[in-house]
């Protein structure tokens, strides 16, 4: 009741606000084709037929077309208007729409609740909208007093939706799910690390609304923006490794910004903008998604289909984003790969164009398009273009045209020229998504620095006297080579032994911090050599470790070898001979390791692969720009990069990737760190304060969480060592303390914060303060989660491998594993519980609590199973722990309250023996017992017609659940049989008994 008055009913209050009908459940029933169904059927209907002026036959017949899509991103097509058939009095097949996207009005919204959907394993979605009878939103709805989060339960019943009633998501467009007071929404069959919230309810502002929720429900779902979202805004995605459609929906600052630039194309001012939206926030994506909106404009009463031109600088960004255009799955990119290509296609004189190219194309190019009003140019790291004359070119050649820039870093204060070429007036950015909005939504981790020891960076300032130290027992010729033409910051960097050094801490940090949570590293070297220089003193740290751990020096050295890979763009001079061994030397391996494009690719594609036995990219310049590896969590620095080339860099590290990731790191070893305003002085400070933070900010968020949580133990004695009744003394104290369930709930949240900021430091020395802490802490979640919630925690599943392995390990060795432990009522051990002689009261009060948990557990699996038969055991236990949460029973007689219903419940599991039945049968036989018969004959014979039609292969083969038709068929069966057999209510019947078979008269075909 709680999750309807706080949960479900104001989110339904709040949609009929914006304009949705709502719809009872019971109305809902009827209006389908069966409770198997989803889509309201009669709605669908009209609405084709309305929409598109055909008869009814052609509607129906357009209806049951869609029943045989099981496709989302076929139904998404199909949604936008891709699909047509036949029509009776016309010679050509009709395009037939089932939304009409223009006219907002001519379309039926409406939500419901409690949409019960029979499956296998049926189940009940809370709140569901449909448009014009198909189901587009699926919402589900929690009560605040569940304490849930990101990772918690109605999360998983979203999951539980899609896997077991699919058919609902066919054409859903995506998910949410809400406590009545935060919403967060994800695209169909997104993982909930992808979810997020819409913050921005632009053009409205945050003010306007009552409440977040009024303001979420509004941004996603008032219908003309839903109506732009379904169109516009969801595209799918192939994963090269996979070949899997992925599919994604925007975020707030891309819809924001697309429909920004939408009317601002549209409109007759300044045709022109600037958008920043920060590395790793999917600006590729907004691009596809302005692209889409351009091209479709389905909800637009505009007509012109204009020409786009995608630009960019490089050639590995023009294959990026290509990539990701036509993985999108846009129509028809077309990648131009030379000058007379890109101006063969610039004066074609048509229409819907969608080119990209890389800007240097344009060189030489001054003779103006004579359309190029129709063109619509999207420059991508803008800033970069304005370099020499390429932007004098593009614009002599496209002078009427839309210039819209994009860049992921923040334009510097004194870069006129962007501003001037793609800013209107004093605007400066037309739409910006910081550095700090993106870690705020999630959208990006994080970005933490280390410096490494003072005496391996280097000061330019000093480098003389650090060369006359480093260079001391250097042999007289190099030191007179390097001196003939001036010692620079790269010679200090390459030095040999320094480079030796830097490896050795490298392999060190990388082994204690980033490979045991499976993640990757990059190294960035001064120059090429130096990227020489480090694979080779990696390669033999690394294999001095393996030698240790007793493998052979031929196994270590290849399996150290196959770690790391060089990547840079080789040079004639590589194979040139030289007199001076060392440069011979480098120059043999540079030759030796360089890759072609395929090599690269290959390389580039084992990096990102999870479990790869390639941990490290050793780099100069190349990957530092448009390279997106989630799995990357660190970074290496031994260049002293600044200003753009900083903030590309560091980038590489900030993508989201599982929970393991909490933060991007820079290991700085050349000094970059300890001048950091210096390096990015050029910019506004506002748009780099949180770029690079260093790691102290970290292990002050450690110490404050555990400040958090200081009340609270205060006054608990806690002892080093303590047995495991003394532990759980310890516990029992603090669950005292703690007191009621809403205290409890602010206990975990403030604990899995503080586990979480441990659990990102962790193996950092600063962590050893706490360990002892957090073993306590998150033993006593575990046992306090039955002792408020009667369940079992889940909460380890949410932590990394390497914390998870400690707080078991702890969890063992104290035996408060076994204290928490959740038994079957097969488990022999179950029954020990209720055993109370001799026993103090604070173990047989843990034995209720803990009996309560497991009958809940149990019947909660019994209930999915056949919930007619267990309802009544279920609740009768939830009556007993409420009676026991409220002290009316004491913990002894709360247990024999337990084995009463658990002996009962053990002899239902046994009572099929003595009927005649098997096992299958009489749970059949109990189904139908609570349908209202004449006598008990006619219930066994009807019990063994049921069975004998579901067993048989004649009247169900194998597959027949799958095939509706055969469905219907046995339904129908049931149903005579049952009016044979004089059930009142035989017309109700079949859909239970059907749920039933289900489950256990499936056959795999």
């Amino acid at each position: 009741m709680s999750e309807y008055l706080l949960a479900e009913k104001p989110c339904v209050d709040e949609l009929r606000v914006l304009g949705w009908r709502y719809l009872k459940p019971k109305d809902n029933e009827l209006a389908r084709d069966g409770l198997n169904q989803v889509i309201l059927r009669d709605e669908c209907i009209t609405a084709i037929q309305r929409i598109n002026s055909v008869d009814e036959e052609t509607a129906r017949a357009v209806y049951s077309d869609l029943l045989h899509i099981h496709d989302n991103g076929q139904f998404t097509k199909v949604l936008r208007g891709d699909y047509s058939r036949t029509v009776a009095g016309e010679a050509k097949k009709k395009t037939i729409h089932l939304i009409d996207f223009k006219k907002t009005a001519n379309n039926q919204f409406a939500v419901t609740t409690q949409l019960y959907v029979q499956a296998q394993k049926s189940r009940i979605a809370d709140v569901v909208l449909y448009i014009n009878g198909i189901p587009l939103v699926v919402i589900e709805a929690k009560s605040p007093l569940a304490g849930k989060d990101k990772s918690g339960e109605a999360f998983d019943q979203i999951k539980q939706y899609e896997r077991d009633v699919p058919r609902l998501f066919y054409s859903n467009l995506f998910n949410v799910v809400t406590d009545g007071a935060q919403l967060l929404y994800g695209a169909t069959g997104a993982p909930s690390e992808f979810w997020g919230v819409w913050k921005d309810p632009w053009p409205k502002k945050s003010a306007d609304f009552s409440n977040l929720l009024a303001q979420g429900l509004y941004a996603l779902c008032e219908p003309s923006r839903l109506l732009d979202l379904l169109a516009h805004f969801a595209v799918f995605e192939t994963d090269a490794d996979t070949g899997a459609s992925i599919k994604k929906i925007c975020r707030y600052q891309q819809f924001r910004a697309v429909n920004k630039l939408y009317e601002r194309a549209q409109g007759d001012g300044a045709r022109k903008g600037l958008i920043w939206h920060t590395q790793g926030s999917g600006k590729s994506l907004t691009m596809v998604y302005a692209t889409l909106k351009l091209r479709a404009h389905l909800t637009s009463k505009e007509v012109s289909s204009p020409n786009i031109l995608v630009l960019t600088d490089r050639v590995d960004l023009d294959d990026q984003i290509s990539k990701t255009f036509i993985d999108c799955g846009l129509p028809n990119p077309m990648q131009i790969e030379s000058l007379s290509k890109l101006q063969e296609a610039l004066r074609q004189k048509t229409h819907g164009l969608v080119l990209l190219s890389t800007i240097q194309k344009f060189e030489g190019s001054k003779v103006p398009l004579e359309d190029s009003a129709n063109w619509i140019v999207l420059v991508d790291e803008c800033h970069r273009t304005q370099e020499k004359d390429l932007g004098a070119y593009l614009r002599a050649t496209l002078p009427n045209s839309c210039f819209f820039g994009f860049t992921g870093t923040p334009v510097k204060r004194n870069d006129r020229d962007t501003y001037t070429n793609f800013s209107e007036g004093i605007e400066g950015y037309l739409d910006k998504y910081g550095i700090d909005d993106a870690v705020a939504d999630g959208a990006t981790v994080p970005i933490r620095y280390t410096g490494r020891k003072t005496e391996w960076q280097v000061e330019p300032e000093k480098l003389d006297i650090l060369f006359d130290q480093w260079f001391a027992h250097e042999q007289d010729e190099t030191i007179d080579r390097l001196k003939q033409r001036g010692v620079t910051i790269a010679d200090l960097a390459k030095h040999p032994k320094r480079v030796e050094l830097i490896a050795y801490d490298i392999w060190t940090h990388f082994r204690e911090y980033i490979q045991p949570d499976g993640l990757k590293a990059q190294i960035v070297g001064i120059d090429r050599a130096a990227v020489i220089l480090y694979k080779r003193a990696l390669d033999k740290v690394i294999t001095e470790h393996f030698i240790r751990e007793g493998l052979s020096k031929g196994e270590a050295l290849a399996k150290a070898q196959a770690m790391s890979a060089c990547v840079y763009s080789s040079s004639q001079e590589d194979d040139k001979p030289s007199e001076d061994a060392y440069l011979s030397d480098v120059r043999h391996d540079l030759q030796k390791h360089k890759l072609d494009k395929q090599e690269e690719k290959e390389i580039i594609k084992n990096f990102e692969k999870k479990g790869h036995p390639l941990s490290f990219l050793i780099v100069c310049n190349k990957l530092l720009t448009g390279f997106d590896a989630p799995i990357e969590a660190v970074m290496y620095l031994d260049n002293p990069l600044k200003e753009h080339n900083l903030l590309q860099a560091i980038a590489r590290t900030n993508r989201v990737y599982g929970k393991n990731k909490q933060f991007g790191l820079i290991v700085d070893y050349i000094g970059i760190t300890k001048k950091l305003d210096e390096a990015l002085a050029t910019y506004r400070s506002e748009d780099v304060a949180h770029a690079l933070k260093d790691l102290d900010t970290q292990r002050g968020e450690l110490k404050a969480a555990f400040t958090e949580l200081k009340p609270f133990l205060r006054d608990i004695k806690q002892e080093e060592g303590s047995s495991k009744l003394a532990l759980k003394k310890e516990y029992d104290a603090l669950v005292q303390a703690i007191g009621g369930e809403d205290a409890w709930y602010n206990f975990r949240r403030k604990a899995k914060t503080f586990i979480r900021c441990y659990e990102a430091l962790s193996p950092d020395p600063s962590v050893l303060d706490y360990t002892n802490n957090l073993r306590w802490i998150a033993g006593f979640i575990q046992y306090a989660t039955q002792v408020f919630e009667q369940k079992e925690s889940l909460e380890l599943g949410d932590y990394s491998e390497k914390i998870r392995e400690m707080i078991h390990t702890h969890l063992d060795v104290t035996g408060i594993s076994t204290i928490c432990k959740i038994r079957n009522i097969t488990d022999p051990d179950f029954w020990q519980d209720f055993q109370t002689s001799s026993k103090p009261e604070a173990e047989i009060r843990t034995a209720a609590i803990r009996k309560g948990t497991e009958l809940k557990k149990v019947l909660t699996e019994k209930m999915a199973e056949n919930p007619l038969r267990y309802a009544p055991f279920s609740e009768r236990v939830m009556d007993v722990l409420k009676r026991f949460q409220q002290g009316q029973l004491d913990a002894a007689n709360t247990l024999k309250e337990y084995e009463n219903i658990a002996n009962e419940l053990n002899a239902e599991e046994q009572s099929y023996k003595d009927s005649g039945f098997d096992q299958r049968a009489y749970g059949l036989f109990k189904l139908l017992e609570t349908f209202d018969t004449k006598n008990i004959i006619n219930l066994e014979q009807l019990t063994k017609d049921i069975d004998a039609l579901y067993a048989s292969d004649q009247t169900a083969p194998k597959g027949w659940q799958s095939r509706e038709q055969l469905r219907k068929e046995l339904r129908q069966q049931v149903r005579m049989k049952a009016h044979e057999a004089q059930v009142s209510d035989f017309r109700e019947l079949p859909v239970p008994v059907e749920e039933y078979a289900l489950k256990h008269y499936a056959k795999v075909a």
